[in-house]
């Protein structure tokens, strides 16, 4: 059965910041994704990953332009940052975002940015994550696919490079989830959930079939996290219906 984090920065919103950990916990999860936790104190993130038994799983560096060039100085100071944070709170894999940009020398600056942040997390046993973003919400983005990211990753050459696979977005853009999925599960370290029409709960009411994608990446194996990075269409709580099946708002 997956392992379902809950991404405190886009859920549980009717509570602050520091407060979703409890919600988190409350409702059975037992990881949570902080994406944006830099409102914050590393030692405060981190106390409240502890004290309510979570494991933080995933957290994104504050610097969006790993593959911007001329902005190389401002990614390696939010990854430096981002390590703090994680270091602190346990966790284990950062997403390091490409950024918005058509400059030819893209791909160039995102593989040797990477070389140097997969040398400086690797010490610490962290994981770098790249992951593909759609183009309809966000226009411009640099990496918008998975053979894209698989080529990077490649040319990166580093063992703690890997692939954050995020359904909506690869839905958007790609489509063949599940035969995606197959072809790159090697190099997949995190997964990421959301309906598609609208980045709402994965009811089983829009276009995605997440109990079959979740038996196929129990069939492959898959021992990470499956981030639930979506936005309630309600109260949170409330929208967490679809989950039962798999032990989170059951307890």
């Amino acid at each position: 059965m997956p392992r379902f984090a809950a991404s405190v920065t886009m859920m549980f919103n009717e509570w602050e910041l520091l407060d979703r950990f409890e919600q988190a916990a409350g409702a059975g999860f037992d990881g949570v994704e902080i994406q944006a936790p830099y409102g914050e104190s590393p030692r405060d993130i981190a106390g409240s990953v502890r004290s309510h038994g979570l494991d933080a799983a995933l957290m994104n560096v504050p610097s969006a332009a790993g593959a911007v060039p001329g902005r190389e100085q401002e990614y390696r100071d939010g990854l430096t940052r981002a390590i703090e944070y994680a270091a602190a709170a346990g966790c284990g894999q950062i997403h390091c975002l490409a950024g918005v940009t058509e400059d030819s020398r893209a791909e160039e600056t995102f593989v040797s940015n990477l070389r140097w942040a997969s040398a400086h997390a690797r010490p610490l046993g962290i994981r770098l994550l790249l992951e593909p973003l759609n183009t309809q919400d966000n226009p411009g983005y640099f990496l918008t696919g998975s053979a894209q990211a698989r080529r990077i990753i490649e040319r990166v050459g580093a063992d703690n490079v890997f692939l954050q696979y995020d359904f909506y977005h690869m839905q958007i853009m790609e489509g063949r989830l599940a035969e995606t999925v197959r072809a790159n599960i090697d190099i997949i370290s995190h997964f990421q959930i959301g309906g598609v029409p609208g980045r709402h709960e994965p009811n089983g009411t829009q276009e995605i079939n997440f109990p079959y994608l979740f038996d196929v990446i129990d069939d492959l194996g898959f021992e990470g996290w499956v981030g639930c990075e979506y936005r309630p269409a309600g109260d949170t709580l409330a929208g967490l219906d679809w989950a039962r099946p798999y032990g989170i708002a059951a307890r």
